[in-house]
């Protein structure tokens, strides 16, 4: 007996009724989108009725609205003062409406000297010319740098790579001058605007806080103005850049006509842990060399020229709680070594954290459909004690586009699963880990500039930049195209090799 004569007999009816299988045949994906539309414009579908309603019996008694009107009897003063309260209320709202930021452009900094470039043997080869690691901390580093994400062509600055090392106070100004002035150099190039034009400057840096500062640095190399507002804000974290955009948006509101530059980044020199803390070795394998400059701008003239329109900023702070205030901390280890000790609670506070930021972002952003969802779901168990699953709103439906902080692959595999993205989202993230490394505050940049040069940028799409820092903290932008851009049009890090990428990043990648 044939194969096909067996399934006959199995299933006769459906072979007799010829009928489909739904559940194969229909994509629950397309019910869902269907769902979604519904809910989302159900508010404008139920209102044509009424609108037809509407216009029928204006039509058919327009003869009594215009005796309506003539026996009102409007005079020259009741019309004089009608129209001054009209233009007075308007006035106050466009006084008082908060003002729209933009981006005009960005720039991330990378190094033009192949010297600087540090390969994973590299890496292991100067830990143990060191000879400050016990050889179990050796092979834990090794571990780490193999399942850490990073490639073979992140950089770090001459001060750390140089044998033997030479971590000072003097490396430690030249590697913020040459990220931040690279950076700075870039942009203003892109953009066209003088020094004399900025009005708002913010640096963040969290672990290098000279005296003078950053931001003094750059103003004096600038000849910046001598009104200029500035600002430097220190040991806030890998979420300082999201900080900072907060913080100039909050000023653009404030100050009519002005520009304010952003500049993100972090130092390496003074910062390269040389004791055997497991926990502060994390950083050496992770962090890396980088910076991003950004210039945003509250002018109305500036809109036509400008990338991105700011949207929302988000900053959700759970330092109350010993928990999460300890579990990034910069301390001394037993041998008086400074470093940045990284606690075993950090995913369980970073998901706690993430979970506070979306609770207040998830309304601002998510269509009413997902919002609906997620209260029902909030009822049943809560309030009728079902035992359901609490339901994870579908952040897809309100971002095209996700930038989600490259601190390390433990950290991006868990927002995937807890987000329920796909490897398309996740590539800018895990590129900017594989290229770059962990570049600190500044890597959500880098990710942006690796979407910009895909190519997937469409006027109107939204984009999600998020951000996790010591403290701790769990800060969000919401960014919207105001044009589709031209990756041929552009300059950032990504352009003279973005076609090698992506690259499969393999769990572990044993060193040679």
């Amino acid at each position: 007996m044939s194969l096909k004569m067996v399934k006959m007999q199995q299933d006769p009816l459906q072979r007799s009724n010829n009928l489909p299988d739904f559940l194969k045949s229909v994509k629950l994906k397309h019910v869902k989108l269907g769902y979604h539309y519904f809910i989302s414009h159900g508010l404008y579908l139920l209102s044509i009725p009424f609108i037809m309603v509407c216009i029928y019996l204006s039509i058919g008694n327009l003869e009594v609205l215009v005796e309506l009107w003539n026996d009102f009897g409007f005079d020259l003063v009741t019309m004089i003062l009608c129209t001054t309260f009209l233009v007075f209320i308007a006035t106050v709202y466009f006084i008082t409406r908060p003002r729209k930021v933009y981006l005009v452009d960005f720039s991330c900094y990378k190094p033009a000297e192949s010297s600087l470039i540090c390969s994973r043997e590299r890496f292991m080869e100067l830990s143990v010319i060191r000879g400050s690691f016990y050889e179990e901390n050796l092979n834990f580093q090794r571990k780490i740098v193999e399942r850490s994400g990073l490639g073979q062509s992140t950089y770090l600055p001459e001060a750390v790579l140089r044998v033997p090392a030479n971590p000072c106070l003097a490396e430690a100004r030249k590697e913020a001058e040459t990220v931040m002035f690279g950076a700075i150099d870039e942009l203003l190039e892109k953009t066209g605007v003088k020094p004399n034009d900025i009005d708002i400057l913010i640096v963040n840096c969290s672990l290098f806080n000279p005296s003078p500062s950053l931001s003094a640095m750059l103003v004096n190399h600038y000849k910046f103005r001598g009104n200029i507002m500035s600002y430097n804000l220190g040991g806030m974290g890998c979420s300082a850049g999201v900080i900072s955009i907060d913080l100039a948006k909050q000023l653009l509101q404030v100050h009519a006509n002005s520009y304010a530059l952003v500049v993100s980044m972090e130092n390496i020199t003074l910062n390269w842990y040389f004791g055997n803390n497991r926990s502060m070795l994390l950083s050496n394998c992770l962090f890396r060399m980088g910076g991003a400059a950004i210039l945003l701008s509250n002018r109305s003239s500036d809109r036509h020229r400008s990338k991105y329109q700011l949207i929302h900023t988000v900053r959700t702070h759970k330092g109350a709680e010993d928990r999460s205030f300890n579990c990034v901390f910069q301390q001394e280890d037993d041998s008086k070594c400074v470093g940045v000790a990284i606690s075993k609670d950090l995913m369980g506070v970073a998901g706690e954290t993430l979970k506070a930021n979306i609770t207040t972002l998830g309304p601002l952003v998510l269509p009413m459909s997902e919002q609906l969802l997620f209260f029902m779901s909030l009822v049943g168990r809560k309030i009728l004690k079902l035992k359901i699953r609490p339901y994870i709103p579908d952040f897809k439906m309100a971002f095209e586009h996700f930038c989600i902080h490259a601190g390390g692959r433990a950290v991006l595999d868990e927002l995937e699963k807890n987000l329920e993205l796909t490897d398309w989202h996740m590539e800018p993230s895990r590129m900017t880990l594989y290229r770059f490394g962990n570049t600190s505050s500044s890597s959500l940049w880098y990710e942006l500039a690796y979407t910009e040069a895909k190519g997937r940028i469409r006027k109107g799409h939204r984009t999600w930049q998020i951000a996790f820092g010591s403290g701790f903290k769990c800060n969000s932008a919401v960014w919207k195209a105001l044009r589709t851009i031209n990756p041929t049009e552009e300059k950032n890090p990504w352009m003279d090799e973005i076609d090698k990428f992506p690259v499969h990043v393999p769990k572990v990648s044993l060193m040679k």
